[in-house]
C-alpha cells in the first residue's frame, strides 16, 4: 500500500531518480575527516574543494543525483550537471564518545532550512546506530525523529544512514565475531529506523562478504531486509572496492533494493593520481563503472513509488500547504 507524500518530498525523490524511473542511482562524495586523510597530507582547503568538484563534475551528467557535503562540497553542487539532483549532508563528521558508544553530532550552523534555501533535493543524514546499545539507541531515535521532523518541515525528503558498529570493544567490525551477528543488526536497524519518520534508508551490505561468499545467503539477507524495512532503501558501498560492489548491488537491487548510493567503490583511485591521469580516470573507468551499476538499478531495482504516491491535487490545494 502507498503512502501519499507531500509536494516537496515527492519532488525530491524523483528529482533524485533515474529518467523515467522511480530508482535511485547516486553518487556519494560527502566524506570530510576520512577525505582529509585520503588525500597528501599537504593538501589546502582548496585542493580538497578543487578535487570535489572534478570527481563530481565529472560524474554528475550520468548520475540520478550526487550527495556531497556543505565544507568542500559548495563549488562542485553549484557547477555539478543541473539535470542530477542534489543530496547535502547534514551531520558532523566523525562522532562523540568511545568506538562503543557513538554519538551524532549536526554540523553547527548548518540547518534543513539552509540545505533547502541552497536548492538541494534531498538531505543525508548519518547516525552510528546498534539496537543492542539500548539507551543509547533510543536516544538516537529520538534524534532521527527531531531532524525528519525538522527537514520535513521545509517539505526535504531524508535518506537516513545508519551505520553499524560493535558494542563490545573487545570485537572488532571487521571481525568474524562481528560478521556472525552483522545480519541481525543490520535488519533489525531496517526495521527500527524505517519507522521514525525517514523517506529513504541507505544502507549497509548486510553480510560480511570477507567471510560469507554464497550469493545464496546473499539474496537471502537482503530479501530479509527488505522485508524488515517500511520504506525503500538504497545500498551504500562502505569503501568497498568495485568488483566487490557491482555483485552486491546486482542482488541487493534484485531483492528488493530502490538502487545504490555509492562513492569510493567508484572514484576512489583518483585522490592518489596526479592531475592529468585523474582527469582521464574520471573519464574513463570510473565512469564505465557507474554506467555499469545504473544499468543494474534500471533493470532491477524496485521503484521507490511502490511505497509513495503523490500528492492529489485539488483546486485549492496550496491555500492548506505549508
Amino acid at each position: 500500500m502507498t503512502r501519499e507524500l507531500t509536494p516537496g518530498r515527492f519532488r525530491g525523490l524523483k528529482s533524485s531518480s533515474l529518467a523515467g524511473r522511480d530508482v535511485f542511482g547516486i553518487v556519494a562524495f560527502d566524506q570530510r575527516g576520512s577525505y582529509r586523510r585520503m588525500m597528501p597530507p599537504d593538501s589546502s582547503y582548496s585542493d580538497l574543494a578543487r578535487f570535489k568538484n572534478e570527481v563530481i563534475g565529472a560524474l554528475s551528467s550520468q548520475a540520478s543525483a550526487i550527495l556531497t557535503d556543505p565544507t568542500y562540497g559548495l563549488g562542485a553542487a553549484m557547477e555539478m550537471n543541473g539535470k542530477s539532483g542534489l543530496l547535502l549532508a547534514l551531520e558532523k563528521s566523525g562522532y562523540s564518545g568511545d568506538s562503543s558508544y557513538r554519538k551524532t553530532e549536526l554540523i553547527p550552523g548548518w540547518t534543513a532550512e539552509k540545505i533547502r534555501k541552497v536548492g538541494a533535493n534531498a538531505v543525508k543524514f548519518m547516525v552510528y546506530y546498534n539496537p543492542q546499545s539500548e539507551d543509547l539507541a533510543a536516544e538516537l531515535e529520538g534524534l532521527i525523529r527531531q531532524v525528519v521532523a525538522e527537514c520535513h518541515r521545509w517539505d526535504l525528503p531524508v535518506f537516513l544512514e545508519p551505520m553499524s558498529y560493535s558494542v563490545d570493544p573487545d570485537i572488532a567490525k571487521e571481525s568474524a565475531a562481528y560478521a556472525a551477528v552483522r545480519a541481525e543488526i543490520v535488519i533489525e536497524t531496517a526495521r527500527r529506523l524505517s519507522r521514525t519518520g525517514a523517506d529513504v534508508l541507505k544502507m549497509e551490505f548486510p553480510l560480511d562478504i570477507q567471510y560469507e561468499r554464497d550469493h545464496g545467503a546473499w539474496r537471502q539477507a537482503c530479501a530479509e531486509l527488505s522485508d524488515a524495512s517500511a520504506v525503500p532503501w538504497v545500498l551504500l558501498s562502505a569503501g568497498v572496492d568495485f568488483e566487490q560492489f557491482k555483485p552486491q548491488a546486482q542482488i541487493a537491487c534484485e531483492s528488493g533494493a530502490s538502487g545504490f548510493l555509492a562513492g569510493r567503490a567508484i572514484w576512489k583511485e583518483a585522490a592518489t593520481m596526479a592531475e592529468g591521469q585523474r582527469c582521464a580516470f574520471l573519464r574513463g573507468a570510473a565512469s564505465e563503472r557507474l554506467k555499469q551499476l545504473l544499468a543494474v538499478a534500471a533493470a532491477e531495482a524496485r521503484p521507490w513509488s511502490d511505497f509513495y504516491a503523490p500528492p492529489q491535487s485539488t483546486e485549492t490545494w496550496y491555500e492548506s500547504y505549508n
